[in-house]
């Protein structure tokens, strides 16, 4: 059930199921108000048929019984289709009661006028068919006693079926019929549903290059109103993030001067308490500044992406971390290559690490991967050896300048934007990135991200 509520699970498919059935059954319902019709037509040339027969029987028997007997046997070898013939009237029979429609018409003519006996239902009564097609069928056999004591045998055999009204070769038809509105309609539903499947794809390039090219207008006007309202928003969002990155740019250029007089005038301080309390707030507001700038251009998506081996980079991390002094190991080893901008990814991964170092003492970093909807994922795990972060607190360490009351704060030297950083950059590679504890104590933080395929 699931399986099928995922496979409807797409505008295309909806669309798909009801246009088609809609047309079986409006198709349906014609073909039974046709058949329906057919039915009527077939019942109304019947009752004609009965009808003209009935009157002609009854015109055949007042002349029949007009001859003398000795003339209506050669009459009734000329007449022979008629299915008449001379026999005996039975006695002590029961007065007729016709069941039949052919019998009910003509008992309504010739009951005034001549005694209709019923003979029994057996093959004996039954006269052949005049075209001799086989043997007797079922019918009704019936002696019309003539004004001279005289009896006529007829034989009223039942009206022929009509042709099933589903021939052999109908099945052919109707499943070429069904053939064709199935592609029908699945043409009609995936022109329906790619110039959004173009929009989300569109939407999703958005988040990952911010100056991707903008999309064609063309197709019908609501689809042209959709995509010149989605370039609009891109180019403002763009130039939104540019004046951002400029303004905290030249904030950070011109906070340059005045930090770099201060410092200077610092040294001059006698009071060394003071002096080292001076200095340290100072370099507090130049990292802030710092990070404040890194966090803006974490937003910018102005590097290029290409395929990055993912193994050479956690490398290349792994041994600047440990020729610094820190410790930091890689345990697994991936050969996988992603799409990825190389400085913000480097920027993102070096942020993992040193969050674990400064709050963990240690970075272990373990490479996994996973399959899913079709897509290959990548997922880098730094997991460290500290306290961990309360689970009520673990999606708000992602908001900016947000620091733990205790282990994570101002004393660590953080600001609270590592983690900010590094979900803007992950959210541009259009991969995640999450918190949870270790069962033996410490944090892991998983990037997981989309691995390009040949």
């Amino acid at each position: 059930m699931r399986r099928l509520n995922r496979r409807f699970d797409t505008i295309s498919a909806r669309i798909f199921s009801v246009l088609l059935f809609g047309i079986i059954c409006s198709a349906a319902l014609t073909w039974w108000l046709a058949f329906g019709e057919r039915q009527n037509t077939i019942s109304n040339e019947r009752n004609n048929y009965r009808a003209d027969r009935a009157k002609h029987a009854e015109q055949l028997i007042q002349a029949i019984d007009a001859l003398p007997a000795a003339n209506r046997e050669g009459l009734l070898k000329a007449i022979h289709r008629f299915g008449l013939k001379v026999a005996p009237v039975p006695a002590n029979v029961p007065d007729y009661k016709a069941s039949t429609p052919y019998g009910i018409a003509l008992s309504e003519r010739l009951g005034k006028s001549f005694k209709i006996i019923p003979l029994p239902p057996a093959p004996e009564n039954c006269l052949m068919r005049p075209d001799d097609r086989g043997p007797a069928e079922a019918c009704e056999a019936l002696i019309f006693v003539l004004n001279d004591g005289s009896g006529l045998h007829q034989t009223i055999f039942p009206a022929r079926p009509p042709n099933a009204p589903i021939q052999p070769e109908t099945y052919f038809y109707l499943g070429l019929f069904l053939a064709c509105i199935a592609g029908l309609a699945l043409f009609v539903s995936r022109m329906t549903i790619r110039p959004l499947q173009q929009l989300a794809q569109a939407a999703t390039d958005l988040g990952q290059d911010i100056n991707r090219p903008a999309l064609e207008e063309h197709g019908p006007k609501e689809i042209r109103q959709a995509t010149r309202a989605f370039n609009s928003m891109q180019l403002r969002i763009r130039d939104h993030i540019q004046q951002r990155t400029q303004m905290l740019a030249a904030i950070t250029h011109d906070l340059q001067t005045p930090l770099t007089r201060l410092r200077l005038r610092l040294e001059k301080v006698n009071d060394q308490e003071l002096h080292d309390k001076l200095v340290g707030d100072l370099s507090s507001m130049q990292m802030m500044v710092k990070e404040g700038l890194d966090l803006a251009r974490s937003m910018d998506s102005n590097e290029a992406l290409q395929a990055l081996d993912i193994d050479s980079l956690l490398d290349s991390i792994c041994t600047d971390a440990s020729d610094a002094g820190h410790a930091v190991s890689l345990r697994d080893k991936s050969k996988a290559t992603v799409m990825a901008r190389p400085q913000a990814l480097r920027r993102c991964l070096n942020n993992l690490v040193d969050n674990a170092i400064k709050y963990g003492h240690s970075a272990n970093i373990y490479l996994q991967q996973s399959t899913e909807a079709k897509q290959q994922w990548l997922h880098i795990c730094v997991r460290d050896q500290g306290n961990g972060i309360p689970v009520d607190q673990q999606a708000r360490v992602f908001e900016p300048f947000y620091r733990m009351e205790t282990s994570r704060s101002r004393e660590t030297g953080g600001t609270g934007l590592g983690l900010t950083i590094a979900l803007n950059i992950a959210r541009q590679h259009n991969g995640q990135l999450s918190l949870s504890n270790l069962p033996e104590g410490g944090l892991e933080v998983r990037l997981s991200l989309p691995v390009k395929t040949s």
